[in-house]
């Protein structure tokens, strides 16, 4: 089968298409026919180890999974003998961070891994993309324990991680101010945001409105700099550890003066999360926004896209071309 790899660490030329075998399925396994992939924020750190400890997982010297891709939609083309949740034919989508895998024209995944049947009425590129940031998002979203009627302000509302956010957010109920640049401000609209800032026009960290939850999508910003927007109590939460790696240590600090707070949540990757985000999906409560997309053949150049940290929402890798 055609797979992208790459056997060491580096930048996104270190990755090319080539022959691989065909995964192998145990007996509770699902082999999947993959239709559609994203290339990621998750899947440039793992390439280039950036922070390095990700080598911890992944291989001190050079990358012991050749094949990235966390992000999939496809069919089931087989399944193990003790496979009860799936059939071969289904349409399916989730998510296989760690194992990873999904950059190739077969997946190989456990049928109580993070992966649910497709929504009805939508195609695989339109679906492939709707897991990574949006878990991401989710968690935000419960670490910070985001109720109707919470003011939150979303700083990065156009990436993977930030869009998802606003539509998360406002199918919570709460209210929403999102910051983009001006070329963005009706897209985040349509995403339903209530009041967006333009951050090329007005430092929104001056903002006089007071949030119960600052979310920095983009890991761009700090809870120095963050800390007045947020109401007694508020949460400010970050996509990324922080200039100083001050992110963690944070979290362990501001909760003993029991105001205004860092968390830093992991999130889950399930099947209940899958199956979640399939149901908002097919309710039309949310939708992953797609910037690109390319042909596996073209993967390194979805890599160099995404690194230029100017996409918006998610870019699509088609294994698979449509009919």
């Amino acid at each position: 089968m055609k797979a992208a790899v790459h056997g060491r660490y580096g930048p996104p030329t270190v990755v090319r298409v080539a022959q691989v075998d065909k995964p192998s399925i145990g007996d509770h396994d699902v082999l999947v026919r993959v239709h559609a992939t994203t290339v990621n924020r998750t899947d440039c750190a793992y390439r280039a180890a950036r922070p390095f400890f990700v080598r911890t997982f992944t291989g001190l010297a050079r990358p012991r999974r050749r094949v990235l891709g966390t992000e999939y939609a496809g069919v089931v083309e087989a399944v193990g003998s003790g496979v009860m949740s799936f059939t071969v034919g289904d349409r399916v989508f989730g998510y296989n961070e760690g194992a990873f895998g999904a950059h190739a024209e077969y997946l190989s995944v456990p049928q109580g891994g993070a992966i649910a049947t497709m929504p009805r009425g939508v195609t695989f590129e339109e679906v492939a993309p709707g897991t990574e940031g949006s878990h991401y998002a989710l968690s935000f979203i419960r670490a910070a324990g985001v109720r109707a009627g919470h003011d939150v302000l979303v700083y990065g509302a156009t990436g993977a991680i930030g869009s998802a956010a606003v539509q998360l957010l406002k199918h919570h109920g709460a209210t929403v101010t999102a910051v983009c640049e001006t070329a963005h401000l009706e897209l985040v609209k349509g995403l339903g945001a209530d009041r967006v800032v333009d951050y090329t026009a007005q430092d929104f960290t001056r903002d006089e409105q007071s949030y119960d939850a600052v979310f920095d999508a983009v890991g761009k910003s700090t809870f120095g700099r963050c800390r007045r927007l947020l109401k007694p109590g508020g949460v400010y939460l970050s996509s990324d550890l922080g200039p100083w790696w001050q992110n963690l240590p944070l979290t362990l600090v501001t909760p003993l003066f029991r105001g205004r707070k860092v968390k830093f949540p992991f999130p889950k990757q399930d099947q209940e999360m899958v199956r979640y985000f399939r149901d908002l999906i097919e309710a039309g409560e949310f939708r992953p926004v797609i910037d690109r997309r390319y042909p596996l053949e073209q993967i390194v150049d979805a890599y160099r896209y995404v690194e230029t940290g100017r996409k918006i929402g998610n870019v699509v890798i088609t294994v698979v071309p449509p009919n």
